[in-house]
């Protein structure tokens, strides 16, 4: 389940494009593999006729119902959580089979931090921060792999979309020159 493409603006394109850390998916192999091991040594262990292979479906069917509830539901939740950063904006896109998007432009991030925990450290990832001017103010990124290059990144992009729309001195200095002709010019008297 990519990112769709059609959510970019013609001049914006992808810096970075993330799903939360691999970690988020121990659990489900854990589950599946908990459950064929349960539905093998049913197998093997119970005997073959009625008592012994209605135990063995009651146990295959729990595995199943186990392997999707907690196996198969959260690898889609981890599959369609997505988080864009791109050169205008940074998106947050999750859900399964509704979808809930948020669009922070680079331009209303006033702040960001990153917080990990040891294990965290440990296994390369964490929790990023951005305050955002508006009415929903933070945004919490749980499982952020690499986070600290993630943040330095997005440091840099909000640095650079900052230049790429703020004037620089000379050309204040070169605005203010054009101005202060334009002026002289309307002060003197028309002969």
């Amino acid at each position: 389940m990519a990112f769709p493409e059609d959510v970019l603006t013609e001049d914006e394109h992808v810096v970075l494009h993330l799903h939360p850390h691999w970690k988020a998916l121990i659990r489900p192999i854990l589950v599946l593999v908990l459950a064929v091991a349960a539905v093998v040594a049913g197998w093997v262990l119970l005997p073959e006729g009625g008592g012994g292979t209605i135990a063995l479906y009651v146990i295959a069917a729990l595995g199943l119902a186990l392997v999707l509830w907690l196996g198969l539901w959260p690898f889609l939740i981890w599959r369609t959580t997505h988080y864009l950063f791109t050169n205008e904006r940074v998106l947050l896109q999750e859900g399964v089979f509704s979808r809930n998007r948020r669009d922070l432009p680079l331009t209303r991030i006033n702040d960001h931090s990153m917080h990990q925990k040891f294990v965290e450290r440990l296994l390369g990832c964490g929790t990023l921060t951005i305050e955002s001017a508006g009415e929903r103010g933070q945004s919490v990124l749980s499982d952020v792999p690499h986070v600290d290059k993630v943040q330095t990144k997005l440091y840099e992009l909000v640095e650079a979309h900052h230049d790429k729309h703020s004037l620089g001195d000379d050309e204040m200095r070169e605005i203010l020159a054009d101005m202060t002709e334009g002026k002289s010019l309307r002060d003197q008297p028309n002969n």
